[in-house]
């Protein structure tokens, strides 16, 4: 189901129309998404261009599963 809905999202962006998602499977919903915002406790932490928040390693740690980013201290 939730592929069918991102498939509509994606059609109805082509048509040129601006759409909101709220999703937390960043995964699904950064493929078709232009720009994307990161919230947490309400705030938004980080945004920019989607490609290059799904290659940030922050967004990769905390949302896609990948490695946790280990802060110098």
């Amino acid at each position: 189901m939730a592929q069918q809905v991102l498939r509509v999202v994606q059609e109805i962006r082509d048509q040129g129309t601006t759409i909101l998602i709220v999703e937390q499977n960043a995964h699904q919903t950064l493929r078709p998404t232009d720009r994307a915002y990161v919230l947490e406790t309400g705030r938004i932490v980080l945004d920019g261009p989607a490609s290059a928040l799904a290659q940030d390693d922050r967004v990769k740690a905390a949302y896609l599963g990948g490695d946790p980013v280990i802060e110098a201290t």
